[in-house]
């Protein structure tokens, strides 16, 4: 039997994803300063560059981490600004967020692929990972993934499909981004809460909001359906994704360019981790993932380098509790398993 071949990706200055420093044998390394911190300890938003902070919080930790969110820059080559309020439209005023400008594409994949190593090292066995891009990148960091965490995590691939202003292009409108699920063990069963969508307008005419009972010919073919007296969940959930984009008028917008809205962070929380589990989303940008965090009973760790991002995130956290403690330098409580 022929031996399998490996499928990968190749640049020049690869290997330096790789051959990063593990953090059971790096030296000594900073503490990450926190920005925010909630009153009770259950959550952090850390402030500096990820990728150093992720190798701290690893050399440190270790494995303490169920569902790890990454929403990267888009390799956009342009700086994204956010868009702050003033008393009148016309005062509104621009501040540079985060700069997407890169050499090439190798950098940016460099870049990503150095932070998922990180990341996975903070992985308990049975989290996942979702790394959040659009199909312009997707295909190059799907392969990326299959290096790191190996081809037998892949878990799926979800598409976020949504409504918004049409554009003047020879094209087909896109209308979808891409959400990579990896597991982090696949030797180990996965934190999974089966989500549910409601059944389809004929399904209900048809058999009503019971759950359906197949019934079979002694053949062992189906021979007809029947309805029980327990009530259906709905059909559980595909991985296409209809869910909207946030309206200009919407009370969660904050005016960060690359904000996510709540109800996708809603549906991966919900399935992929538990009440009281620990969240990591080390490109916080506008909170939303911290935010969805608190709200659903999760612990949480967030981290960005963007000052625009640490003040909008941390202005999110603070309207969700009160009391609560900023602490600009202090050190990161320990993240219990």
């Amino acid at each position: 039997m022929r031996e399998a071949r490996e499928v990968t990706l190749g640049w020049r200055g690869k290997e330096r994803i790789f051959g990063a420093e593990k953090p059971g044998l790096s030296k000594a390394m900073p503490e990450p300063k926190v920005a925010y911190c909630t009153y009770d300890g259950s959550g952090e938003l850390l402030y500096g560059d990820n990728l150093a902070t992720l190798r701290a919080l690893a050399a440190k930790y270790g494995e303490s981490v169920t569902l790890a969110y990454l929403d990267p820059p888009f390799l956009t080559n342009r700086v994204h600004h956010a868009k702050k309020k003033g008393k009148t439209l016309d005062e509104t005023t621009e501040l540079p967020a985060f700069d997407d400008r890169w050499t090439d594409r190798a950098a940016y994949l460099e870049a990503l692929g150095e932070r998922l190593v990180a990341v996975r090292e903070l992985l308990l066995p049975h989290g996942s990972v979702v790394i959040h891009v659009d199909p312009k990148t997707s295909h190059y960091v799907k392969v990326l993934c299959d290096e790191i965490f190996g081809d037998d995590c892949f878990a799926s691939e979800i598409v976020w499909r949504y409504r918004r202003w049409p554009s003047k292009t020879p094209n087909f409108q896109r209308v979808h981004d891409v959400l990579l699920r990896y597991r982090k063990d696949a030797r180990h069963a996965p934190r999974w809460n089966t989500l549910y969508e409601p059944l389809a307008a004929s399904t209900l005419a048809t058999w009503g909001v019971n759950k359906q009972r197949a019934v079979y010919a002694e053949s062992g073919r189906r021979a007809r359906s029947s309805t029980t007296r327990e009530a259906t969940a709905g059909v559980p959930m595909g991985d296409v994704w209809d869910i909207g984009v946030i309206a200009p008028v919407a009370r969660e917008r904050t005016g960060y360019p690359s904000q996510k809205p709540e109800a996708l962070l809603e549906r991966l929380l919900q399935s992929l981790s538990d009440p009281g589990d620990l969240v990591l989303d080390p490109y916080a940008g506008s909170g939303t993932t911290l935010s969805v965090a608190a709200r659903l009973g999760r612990r949480f760790v967030g981290i960005d380098a963007s000052e625009v991002a640490i003040a909008t995130a941390t202005r999110r956290l603070s309207a969700l509790e009160t009391p609560s403690v900023p602490a600009y330098g202090s050190a990161v409580p320990s993240p219990s398993r």
